[in-house]
């Protein structure tokens, strides 16, 4: 049983378009289907969110909170370490987590988990490592893709 969702941020919660003006960061995208996903659907089925991520964003902390996401950590350059925190913090052994990312330095945090995915614009070496192939592209709903995939999986499973 999946007890937390830990998701990558560019690339699979945006687009990983990265849009920096004269004073920094001015945007990123999120899509509402994938904020409705974690926020209301996650809850029902008492699996926790977490968002770790290599850069450092404002925006991504206004949309963590939009979203309740209390294990938010941003700026991270080992991302299995971080993660074996969160689990530890919440006593979820690996078989127990969903990740979602879709790049190199997500491979890890891929192969440790219990269950697997990444966006469809993921790269070639991440596609070939998960469990499931989004049909949707990072920041244009896969993340609620995988949700609705991991919760269906889920209840087959344990029937």
């Amino acid at each position: 049983m999946i007890q937390l969702l830990v998701m990558d941020v560019d690339g699979t919660l945006t687009d990983g378009a990265i849009y920096i003006g004269d004073t920094g960061e001015l945007m990123k995208a999120f899509h509402v289907k994938d904020g409705y996903a974690i926020a209301q659907i996650l809850p029902e089925h008492s699996i926790i969110p977490a968002i770790i991520t290599g850069r450092e964003s404002a925006i991504v902390e206004r949309r963590a909170e939009e979203l309740h996401i209390a294990e938010l950590h941003q700026g991270v350059g080992n991302k299995l370490k971080k993660l074996k925190e969160i689990a530890d913090k919440h006593q979820v052994h690996a078989e127990n987590i969903a990740y979602i990312g879709d790049d190199l330095n997500d491979l890890e945090c891929i192969q440790y988990s219990g269950i697997s995915g990444c966006p469809a614009d993921a790269v070639e070496k991440v596609k070939n490592n998960v469990d499931y192939v989004c049909k949707m592209c990072g920041g244009q709903g896969a993340v609620r893709e995988f949700i609705s995939w991991l919760i269906c999986h889920q209840n087959i499973k344990n029937k």
